[in-house]
C-alpha cells in the first residue's frame, strides 16, 4: 500500500493558536485578568529545562506522550526545545502534532486502535504501531496492507513500584508474547519491544527488571529486535513524593541495556509527566469557606481530576502579598464548583488559616493531565491560558487579552 499523506482536517472547534498572553508573575495574572474563571498557567522555561534534561541524558530518542498535555502551545514549546518525536493515541492527537510540528515523527503507541484510526495514521505517514494481541496485528495488516511497518510489541509487567499501576489494561505476557513476537517478526520491516513500568515510578530498578524480562522473552521467541522502548513513568516531585534524581533512572536503564545485551539497539523513551508536569498550574478562586472546606471555581470535573479521583496531592499556595511561610497554616479539603458531591478533593492541602472568599490559590505541578482531563460538566469550563516567567520571545508584541472582560495589556509569547 502506498501512503497517500492525505491528512484529515481536524475538528473545527480545535484551536491551534500557539500564542499565549505573557505575564511576569502569577500575581500579575490575578491582578490583571482574574474574574470568575480558573486560569491555566504555563511555565515555558520549566518545560524547556525538562526537555533539555531528557535530551541530554537519555541515550536515544525522546518522544513526548501527547496525552499528558495536548495544548498547542505546549506542543510548540516542546518542539522548539528539540523534542522531535511524539507518542500519539488518537486521530485528534495525530492532527494536533501535524499542525504544530509537521516534520516530527509520530509513534502510534496505543495498543488498541480503531480501524479508522489505523488508516488515518498510515495516511499521515505513521509507520510505528504498538500492539499487544494477535487480533490487533490482524487489524493493522488489513488496514494498511503495508510491508513497511515498524511494529512495537507492548509487554505486560507485574504490578511494580509506581504510584499509578498500569499493569491491568495493556500488555502481553508469557507464551502469548513469544508467539506474537514471532508472528510480528515475519511481517514487520522493523520489530521493537516496549513496556511501561507505571506512572510516577519512584524506583529506577523497575526499569532494569523490565529490561531483564524483555531479554528473557526475546530469547524464548528466538527473534531479533530492532529497537527497545523503555516507556514512560518518570516521576516529578509532589508533596509526600520525593523521587530519585533523573540521573539515577538513566543509569539504571543504560546499565541494564548493556548487561542484557541490548546496547547495540536504538532506544526510545516516552516521558509525559516528567516533561510537562512541573511546567503548568491552575489558578483557582475561593468562592466559599466552611471551616476546613474550601469551595473553588475548579475541581475534579476540571483540571483537578487527579486530586479527587486518586487523591493526588499538589503543591498549593495563596497568590498575593501574604507571606505563607510566616503564616499559621492548616489542612484544607476542596470542593469544586459543580453540584455533584463527587467533586471533592480530600487533600490535605496546607494553606494559611485565614484564607477566605475571594482569595486565589495556585495549584502547581498540573502541567500533566490537568488541562487534558477537563470536562464541561454543569457548564463549568475554562480554557483561559497564560504564560508566566521570563519573556524571551523574539519580537514579542503588546496585545490585550482576547475574549475576557477587563483584560489589560500584556506581552505575548
Amino acid at each position: 500500500m502506498t501512503a497517500m499523506y492525505a491528512y484529515a482536517q481536524p475538528a473545527p472547534d480545535i484551536v491551534y493558536d500557539t500564542t499565549l498572553t505573557h505575564f511576569s508573575s502569577v500575581e500579575d495574572v490575578v491582578a490583571t485578568i482574574a474574574d470568575d474563571l480558573p486560569i491555566h498557567v504555563i511555565y515555558k522555561r520549566t518545560i524547556e529545562q525538562a526537555a533539555h534534561a531528557f535530551l541530554t541524558s537519555f541515550p536515544g530518542e525522546v518522544m513526548y506522550a501527547v496525552k499528558c498535555n495536548p495544548t498547542p502551545a505546549v506542543l510548540d514549546m516542546l518542539a522548539r526545545a528539540g523534542i522531535s518525536a511524539f507518542d500519539v493515541a488518537s486521530i485528534e492527537e495525530i492532527d494536533a502534532v501535524r499542525r504544530i510540528a509537521p516534520l516530527a515523527k509520530m509513534y502510534f503507541m496505543h495498543p488498541v486502535k480503531s480501524r479508522k484510526a489505523i488508516r488515518h495514521a498510515y495516511m499521515a505517514g505513521i509507520r510505528d504501531f504498538s500492539l499487544d494481541s494477535q487480533d490487533e496485528l490482524v487489524k493493522i495488516i488489513e488496514e494498511t496492507g503495508a510491508d513497511d511497518l515498524s511494529l512495537v510489541i507492548r509487554l505486560g509487567l507485574p504490578k511494580g513500584d509506581a504510584a499509578l499501576d498500569l499493569s491491568g489494561k495493556f500488555g502481553v505476557i508469557g507464551d502469548e508474547a513469544v508467539a506474537l513476537m514471532r508472528d510480528a517478526r515475519k511481517i514487520a520491516s522493523s520489530l521493537a519491544i516496549s513496556f511501561h513500568v507505571g506512572s510516577q515510578c519512584m524506583n529506577p530498578d523497575s526499569y532494569a527488571r523490565a529490561i531483564a524480562m524483555v531479554r528473557e522473552l526475546v530469547d524464548q521467541a528466538g527473534v531479533d529486535i530492532d529497537m527497545l522502548d523503555v516507556g514512560g513513568g518518570f516521576p516529578v516531585a509532589y508533596p509526600g513524593m520525593t523521587p530519585p534524581p533523573l540521573a539515577d533512572f538513566m543509569k539504571a536503564i543504560t546499565d541494564a541495556v548493556e548487561l542484557y545485551d541490548f546496547g547495540h539497539l536504538p532506544l526510545v523513551c516516552e516521558p509525559g509527566r516528567a516533561l510537562v508536569g512541573e511546567g503548568g498550574s491552575v489558578l483557582v478562586k475561593v468562592e466559599l469557606r466552611k471551616d476546613d472546606k474550601l469551595y473553588l471555581n475548579d475541581g475534579t470535573f476540571g483540571a483537578l481530576f487527579d486530586a479527587g479521583a486518586i487523591g493526588w496531592r499538589y503543591p498549593v499556595r495563596v497568590v498575593g502579598d501574604r507571606k505563607q511561610e510566616d503564616a499559621k497554616v492548616q489542612s484544607f479539603s476542596f470542593y469544586g464548583p459543580t453540584c455533584d458531591s463527587m467533586d471533592y478533593m480530600e487533600g490535605p492541602f496546607l494553606l494559611p488559616d485565614d484564607i477566605e472568599e475571594g482569595d486565589w490559590i495556585e495549584v502547581s505541578h498540573l502541567g500533566a493531565y490537568g488541562m487534558a482531563m477537563r470536562t464541561r460538566f454543569n457548564g463549568f469550563y475554562s480554557d483561559l491560558t497564560v504564560s508566566v516567567g521570563p519573556n524571551e520571545a523574539t519580537g514579542a508584541v503588546i496585545l490585550p487579552m482576547p475574549c475576557h472582560q477587563g483584560a489589560a495589556m500584556a506581552g505575548t509569547v
